[in-house]
């Protein structure tokens, strides 16, 4: 376990965890197609849902990208999950991607999660900066980055295009070891 809180704990992916994260995916579908519709489409169903857990361990053990998994700690329902990827071994950064399911919205579970794998990330990871990029519209998301000590950065120009939409400016947040 990387993590535990308020009743939540934050461990790294396992080959359990497939039929969860098919059900956190497919019941929150509406709420991940905008920002997260990769990780959307490789967990429509059980059996895609283990290929990605398969090679979500896979990267996780040769350090190539890491997935958590946010759960309740008594009844193990998945809330949501946590990315760090986009790493750069030789700058020494990563970059945080999460989401988390309806139920879960508004009790500050991302930000907490992101407190601790910031902790994660600079002492265990021996990373230096974390990023967070987000589209300004998301306020939550930017929430997040400010709650956690993320400083703004710039303006990337059409950095994202969600499916079937156009490109989006999105805002570059960072944190210092």
């Amino acid at each position: 376990m990387i993590a535990q809180f308020d009743g939540f704990e934050i461990n790294p992916i396992h080959e359990g965890d497939a039929w969860k994260i098919c059900d956190l995916m497919v019941a929150n579908a509406d709420r991940f197609k905008r920002y997260f519709p990769k990780t959307l489409e490789q967990n429509l169903n059980p059996t895609l849902s283990q290929f990605f857990v398969q090679k979500k361990t896979n990267q996780f053990q040769k350090k190539e990208e890491f997935l958590f998994t946010l759960k309740h700690s008594e009844t193990r329902q998945l809330a949501g999950i946590v990315y760090i990827k986009e790493l750069d071994w030789n700058k020494k950064q990563g970059e945080f991607a999460y989401c988390i399911g309806y139920p879960f919205k508004g009790q500050k579970l991302i930000s907490k999660s992101i407190s601790a794998l910031s902790v994660y990330a600079f002492e265990t990871l021996q990373l230096n900066t974390m990023q967070i990029i987000v589209n300004k519209d998301n306020i939550s998301s930017v929430k997040v980055a400010e709650h956690n000590g993320f400083k703004w950065i710039e303006t990337l120009k059409n950095a994202f295009t969600p499916t079937g939409e156009q490109p989006l400016d999105m805002e570059l947040y960072e944190l210092y070891k």
